[in-house]
């Protein structure tokens, strides 16, 4: 189910998560946007300064980016677990996206992992063997962020570089709303946790986090 026409009372997960009021939720053409807690969320299109270049891009081209939205917030509150007590979030509701590297053959190998904010990429034994490496281990923040075109911190899996490959943990996808990084710390984007699958090159893999 998608961030669109009907949106369950509340967020799977994290003790209950929060309710969504309907009667509060932005809409696009009669339709609602994904919001949650106290962040004040308008479609993401209609806000191309509060995303970093790649990512206002990647949404122009597509489909579903009607169903994003885009909530500004204090950059100092950009951290998940400050920005779930600051905007009264559940912590389920949060992806991570780390980005980790390897290399095979003199190949080097790179890999944007999205998990939930409550799990951590399960990085030297699932992705070591998903991207065929020796060894594999995170990505220097210097190179992440020249690399991408986004902020350190607000590394996000839409506009990422064609030759990354993009990792989603399966249980990302069962969130009804998922706030994720809009490439810059300034900001978030919500969406539906279904939609990850949709972003272009995404790879949804089971027990990625852990």
């Amino acid at each position: 189910m998608t961030c669109s026409r009907d949106l369950p009372a509340s967020v799977p997960g994290g003790g209950g998560g929060t309710p969504l009021d309907r009667d509060r939720l932005p809409s696009l053409g009669g339709m609602p946007i994904p919001s949650l807690g106290t962040l004040k969320c308008l479609p993401a299109l209609d806000r191309p300064d509060l995303l970093a270049a790649p990512v206002a891009e990647t949404l122009r081209q597509w489909a579903r980016a009607s169903e994003v939205s885009v909530t500004e917030i204090d950059p100092e509150l950009a951290d998940t677990a400050a920005l779930t007590e600051a905007y009264d979030l559940p912590l389920s509701a949060s992806a991570n996206c780390v980005v980790v590297s390897g290399r095979r053959a003199g190949e080097e190998r790179i890999a944007a992992c999205v998990v939930l904010a409550d799990t951590r990429a399960d990085v030297n034994n699932l992705v070591k063997r998903t991207l065929d490496v020796r060894q594999a281990s995170f990505l220097p923040t210097v190179r992440a962020v020249e690399e991408n075109g986004m902020e350190y911190g607000a590394i996000t899996p839409v506009g990422l570089p064609a030759g990354w490959r993009v990792l989603v943990d399966a249980s990302v996808l069962e969130v009804e709303v998922a706030v994720i990084g809009s490439g810059v710390r300034r900001s978030k984007l919500l969406l539906g946790g279904r939609d990850l699958a949709d972003l272009p090159g995404v790879e949804v893999v089971e027990g990625l986090g852990i």
